[in-house]
């Protein structure tokens, strides 16, 4: 197998399949270690995965392993190959393709290969930060081979986070050691697993974008929108949406707009960002 390539299992295929497919499409290879076709076709789709470069992510199920998996996706016959995208099946098949039928299989849903990053790229002081879906999947495996390693928890405590699984996340920060609980970053992931409990039935950014458009001075819409902006991970505009309450009504709910940036300064990871914020924020109280 390769970077691209990973074995599907029943506890973790939601997090590792599913919500991972919102960020990159991923075909599901259903199999088994007797079936002739799928020895076939399962060289050419890892030789694939690994030339797209992460165009596409590819899951395998060995469906005497995991049977509840293939019985939950009524699987009849294999191979069977399912293609996610955006959490959800749009296409599949059950037959032994050829590495051309792939290609073109590929190519009508828009599947490309990932450029190769450029000398000049790989030489960038700041690397790009992993896709955290991605991340929880290389954990899970690391932690496989590694079960007791409170380091790795850690990590994927924190991957589970940024993918807002946080029930599964605050479960392994509550079984950290003491040395490891008071780990800052577990303590910018609570507030962001806070805040995210606070906004979990407000209106979508998009209805909240409307109304501001349509009444700008609707404060509770800011409100809303900037945490939920927080939530997604868009620190800036979550910060900028906030400071934007406190410049318009400072004194909205007993001071809340002041409260809110203070708070949502401690689930933003970015330092620079922070200190200019709160640079913002003064200017506007003195």
């Amino acid at each position: 197998m390769n970077a691209f390539v990973f074995d599907a299992k029943l506890d973790s295929f939601e997090q590792d399949v599913i919500n991972a497919s919102k960020e990159t499409p991923v075909m599901v290879d259903f199999w088994a270690e007797w079936c002739g076709p799928c020895k076939q076709i399962g060289p050419l789709l890892e030789k694939l995965a690994l030339e797209f470069n992460g165009g596409f992510l590819l899951a395998k199920v060995d469906v005497e392993k995991e049977q509840q998996l293939a019985g939950y996706f009524q699987i009849k016959s294999i191979p069977t190959l399912m293609l996610l995208k955006d959490g959800k099946i749009v296409d599949g098949f059950s037959a032994a393709l050829s590495e051309a039928q792939l290609r073109e299989f590929l190519n009508h849903h828009q599947i490309t290969v990932k450029p190769q990053l450029v000398e000049a790229e790989a030489e960038l002081p700041v690397p790009e930060a992993p896709d955290p879906h991605q991340e929880v999947i290389r954990l899970r495996h690391a932690l496989a081979e590694a079960a007791d390693d409170d380091s790795l928890k850690l990590e994927l405590g924190l991957a589970l986070t940024a993918t807002q699984a946080y029930a599964e996340a605050l479960a392994l920060f509550e079984g950290l050691p003491a040395n490891l609980a008071m780990d800052h970053r577990i303590t910018k992931a609570r507030a962001r697993i806070d805040l995210a409990e606070r906004v979990k039935d407000a209106p979508a950014i998009e209805v909240l974008v409307t109304a501001i458009a349509a009444k700008p001075e609707d404060f509770e819409a800011h409100r809303l929108l900037g945490l939920q902006y927080l939530v997604q991970g868009r620190s800036e505009a979550g910060l900028a949406q906030l400071l934007e309450l406190l410049r318009m009504n400072r004194d909205y709910q007993d001071g809340l707009p002041r409260k809110l940036l203070i708070e949502a300064f401690n689930t933003v990871d970015d330092e620079d960002l922070v200190r200019l914020y709160r640079r913002k924020m003064a200017s506007l109280l003195n």
